[in-house]
Order: structure tokens, then C-alpha cells, then sequence
């Protein structure tokens, strides 16, 4: 059993969960008239429906080996440290610095959390991604998003 995976598996899901909890007290809206917090209660779900098969597959392949040893808490990886305090600092900054210019840091932080090192394609990635969603939710299905000091 990877404990690392384990543990990353089971922080991401009550990352899921709080997600989902808080998007709730946002408006839903539906699918054709979508409210601010339905695409964080989708990513929400989404995240806690991965995060779930990937703690129950690290827990049948523990089933399978049928070893006895005590368990420990592991210690969190460094990965995982980073990754939370990115996504806790984007809260905190999200109203300020607005969602183009914050999906754009946070992609651009993660990716390079994860390990990707080459910067122009990072940035080019987090360019078209953080592009196609402000044309998605904010030009096309109008969901209201902070500005931020930039204005978009």
C-alpha cells in the first residue's frame, strides 16, 4: 500500500466535500441558467468521486496483500502541502486579483508544484486554459465572476 497515496487521496477528497458544502450556499442556478456555485459544486463532486476510487484502490490492493503492520500516519508530502496552500491562497486573493488573472497563477502554480518544469509551456497552458474558461462561464453561460483590478 502507498501511503502517499493514501493520504493525498483522502486530503483531496475532504478538499471535495468543503468545496461542494460551500458551494451550497451559493446560488445553484441550473445547467442552461447556471448560479455562481455550480461549477464548484461539480468540481467538487467530480473531485471527491476521483479522490474516493483511488483510496478504495489503494485499500483492496492493502486487502490483497494480507501483511500485518502497524499503521502510522504518514507524514503529508511536500506536493501536498504546496498544493493546499495554493488553493487556500487563491481564496483568499480570489475577489481581489479576480478569475482570469487567479486561474491563471493557480494553474501555473500547480503545474510547476506537480513537478512540470518547462515554463513556456506552462504558461502557455495556463494561458488557453484560464482563455477558454473565462470564454465558457463568462461569456457564454454569463455566470457573474469577480473582475478583479484587471476588469475582465
Amino acid at each position: 500500500m502507498n501511503r502517499d497515496e493514501l493520504a493525498g487521496g483522502v486530503l483531496i477528497f475532504l478538499f471535495g466535500a468543503v468545496t461542494s458544502y460551500v458551494s451550497l450556499k451559493m446560488p445553484i442556478g441550473t445547467f442552461r441558467a447556471a448560479g455562481s456555485g455550480l461549477f464548484p459544486l461539480c468540481l467538487g463532486l467530480l473531485l471527491m468521486a476521483l479522490s474516493g476510487a483511488l483510496v478504495l484502490r489503494v485499500l483492496l490492493q492493502r486487502e490483497e496483500e494480507k501483511k500485518e503492520r502497524p499503521v502510522k500516519i504518514p507524514n503529508l508530502p511536500r506536493q501536498v502541502i504546496l498544493f493546499l496552500g495554493t488553493i487556500v491562497l487563491a481564496t483568499l486573493l480570489f475577489s481581489q486579483l479576480g478569475y482570469p488573472l487567479m486561474s491563471f497563477l493557480v494553474l501555473l502554480a500547480l503545474m510547476r508544484i506537480l513537478g512540470m518544469k518547462r515554463w513556456a509551456w506552462n504558461v502557455l497552458l495556463s494561458f488557453m486554459v484560464t482563455g477558454v474558461s473565462y470564454v465558457l462561464f463568462v461569456q457564454w453561460l454569463k455566470i457573474p465572476l469577480p473582475k478583479g483590478w484587471i476588469g475582465l
